[in-house]
């Protein structure tokens, strides 16, 4: 899925806004422009965001690509220990289904959690993707 990059203002606030001005307006465009560790260090330089900031961004931006992955399924789904496509992919739907009950405890995201089913969905749909982010 394709998000605007203000999506990702409350990891870091304000990132929304200096991405625009460099013509980053989705987050779709961010993984293109952030997808290899040279380029998130160009990026870095370019607008004065942290390399550490823009990879957090780029990573989020990569889970949420899942399809029925919102910001907030993204949130919890990095607390919950999942960090990338990638760790998606080799996840058991019931122990995730459970991380993301604990981390929603802790920040109370949502108010209706996903199912074990949901997240299977999430997990199968994570194997069809293609690798964007190298590390």
């Amino acid at each position: 899925m394709n998000y605007p990059v203000s999506e990702l203002d409350k990891i870091t606030p304000g990132i929304g806004e200096i991405l625009k001005t460099n013509k980053i307006r989705t987050t779709a465009r961010l993984i293109e422009n952030a997808r290899t560790p040279k380029k998130r260090i160009t990026l870095a330089e370019r607008t004065g965001i942290p390399v550490s900031q823009i990879l957090r961004c780029v990573t989020m931006a990569d889970r949420l690509r899942v399809k029925g992955v919102g910001r907030d399924h993204a949130e919890l789904l990095e607390v919950a220990g999942v960090k990338t496509v990638q760790d998606l992919r080799y996840r058991n739907p019931a122990n995730l289904a459970e991380a993301i009950a604990a981390a929603n405890a802790k920040r109370k995201c949502l108010s209706l959690l996903p199912s074990e089913k949901v997240v299977a969905r999430w997990i199968a749909d994570a194997k069809k993707l293609k690798n964007e982010v190298s590390y």
